[in-house]
């Protein structure tokens, strides 16, 4: 019997600061300071709790790909 160890994660998850932090290896300030600027991935305000949904984490990841330093 064969068992997959892979995470199964929901793409909708709402994640703290420090989950997302922690996903995209920034610090927590970084993520705050980007807020403040506009950069980064598109986040939630509830109340005074800031959330990212995993989905668009990743996505953004995604979008910042490049094929060489001049792109």
């Amino acid at each position: 019997m064969q068992t997959d160890l892979t995470p199964v994660y929901d793409p909708d998850q709402m994640l703290t600061e420090h989950e997302t932090a922690q996903i995209i290896c920034q610090s927590v300030r970084t993520l705050q300071k980007w807020r403040v600027t506009g950069f980064g991935p598109e986040f939630f305000k509830i109340g005074r709790s800031v959330r990212y949904r995993r989905r668009e984490i990743l996505d953004w990841i995604e979008s910042r790909r490049r094929a060489h330093t001049s792109a």
